[in-house]
């Protein structure tokens, strides 16, 4: 890890927040995600109402958990190549003696990443069979190389295990929170959770106890819309 990695900056102003997802202006659209989700959470100060709903909905340890530490546009390292999991947001969060991190995607219309598992593998490096190996035995499941399952969604709920495993904390989350009035791309992450067995619903949690005792969980949470509009 670079150690400037390590090193991190509160935010003092909304204004900050464009320059972490990258382009500054490219990916600060009113109507898309990162800015929906950067002005959702950072007017929350903590997890917004629709979040905090689900969680309480679920119990616990997500009811009553507060967040420690909320960074925007977390890296978490993967094997095989400098690139990295790029959480939208990812959370330090706690529930009594348990510590959870919860990574989350953010969604308008935009699709789950550029790619699905069958077209990251074309032309595929062996840096790429090892890095695919290595998530899905983090991961507990068997995705074929040709699946149609979106890449995006299996790194990102593999950088929740990731960091539960540096922060020592219990419970991993993977969120999806989506503002889309349709909820665009639900069928996707559905098909995703079906790895684990999971019938997905809006706004709801699933778990599933991990060979480790640690504990993995799932949301699509809609979004307030209003955000859609700043």
């Amino acid at each position: 890890m670079n150690r400037m990695d390590t090193i991190y900056f509160p935010i003092l102003f909304l204004e900050q927040w464009r320059f972490y997802p990258g382009d500054p202006v490219k990916h600060w659209e009113t109507g898309f995600s990162a800015k929906s989700l950067s002005h959702c959470w950072f007017q929350a100060q903590g997890f917004p109402r629709s979040v905090r709903d689900a969680f309480e909905k679920a119990g616990n340890p997500l009811a009553g958990c507060e967040p420690l530490l909320i960074f925007p546009e977390h890296k978490a390292e993967l094997p095989g190549g400098n690139a990295c999991s790029q959480n939208d947001l990812w959370i330090l969060a706690r529930h009594s003696n348990d510590l959870l991190s919860i990574a989350v995607e953010g969604k308008v219309g935009e699709r789950f990443g550029n790619e699905s598992v069958k077209e990251w593998f074309r032309n595929a490096s062996q840096q790429k069979y090892d890095r695919f190996a290595y998530l899905t035995n983090i991961l507990e499941v068997t995705i074929s190389k040709d699946s149609d399952l979106h890449y995006q969604l299996i790194h990102r709920t593999a950088s929740a295990i990731i960091e539960v495993d540096r922060f020592m904390a219990q419970h991993a989350v993977m969120l999806v929170h989506s503002f889309s009035p349709s909820d665009a791309w639900f069928d996707d992450y559905r098909a995703f959770v079906k790895l684990w067995g999971i019938e997905a619903e809006k706004n709801a949690i699933h778990s599933r106890q991990m060979k480790s005792g640690k504990h993995l969980y799932f949301g699509w949470i809609h979004g307030e819309e209003e955000f859609l509009k700043v």
